[in-house]
């Protein structure tokens, strides 16, 4: 309702973080038994969906609807209004659960109740890609508040070493979460989809793929930068032929 108001399904970005606290906090007082497991997932959840989301919320603020949405908006015309409840919100909404199973394993598993050395490993993970996440938009935003900046291609820091940091970043983050949930019962491992889907839409559909088609037309030197640059996993720049 809000966004129709607005007309701005932007608002939709600004959610995807917070829904994932909201559910984690959701599924802590729905579980009979918490453990320092289901504390540290908790934990970690609000840490990222609270930085995304208050990070995107200063992107977008006082900027028009985000190109993919009004991409969306011409096409459905003035039906726009309420396909959007469906093709945006409801869908973002079925993703988001799906991508949260681990956490709900995590949370509510009872055994073993002490964290492992699985869970080191998924704390780790995570952090990886927290820092990939953090500093990426970090450097971007940088980059991108400078005037003279305009038009060229960030290929600096993290940058340098793949197109795309805090996509990698994200991705990373999910796997450690799986890790969490893999260090419980045996139907932690049965979750392996959702980070499985959540790496598959940041590569192929609305990020990597569906952000450079645009950067392409946009930015002279992004062909050169993708020639040397790897796409998604961080590696030493190809030296052009």
């Amino acid at each position: 309702m809000i966004s129709v108001r607005l007309e701005d399904a932007s608002i939709a970005d600004i959610c995807w973080g917070l829904g994932f606290v909201l559910l984690a906090w959701l599924y802590c007082l729905l579980s009979p038994t918490l453990t320092p497991r289901s504390w540290l997932v908790a934990v970690l959840i609000t840490l990222w969906g609270a930085r995304l989301s208050l990070h995107i919320f200063r992107r977008n603020h006082g900027k028009e609807e985000d190109p993919r949405y009004r991409s969306m908006r011409a096409s459905h015309g003035r039906a726009f209004w309420w396909r959007s409840l469906f093709t945006v919100f409801w869908l973002q909404g079925a993703i988001l659960w799906f991508v949260a199973l681990p956490l709900l394993v995590a949370v509510r598993a009872t055994s073993p109740a002490a964290l492992t050395a699985v869970d080191a490993l998924g704390v780790l993970l995570f952090a990886v890609g927290f820092g990939f996440e953090v500093v990426g938009d970090s450097q971007l935003a940088r980059f991108r508040a400078e005037p003279s900046n305009r038009g060229h291609v960030l290929d600096r820091g993290l940058w340098r070493y793949t197109r795309h940091p805090n996509y990698f970043g994200d991705a990373t983050l999910w796997w450690g979460l799986y890790a969490i949930a893999v260090a419980t019962t045996p139907s932690g491992w049965l979750t392996v989809l959702s980070p499985a889907l959540m790496t598959f839409l940041l590569m192929r559909v609305s990020g990597v793929t569906l952000l450079e088609d645009g950067l392409k037309a946009s930015k002279p030197g992004y062909r050169e930068y993708i020639a040397r640059t790897p796409a998604f996993f961080p590696w030493l720049p190809r030296v052009p032929r």
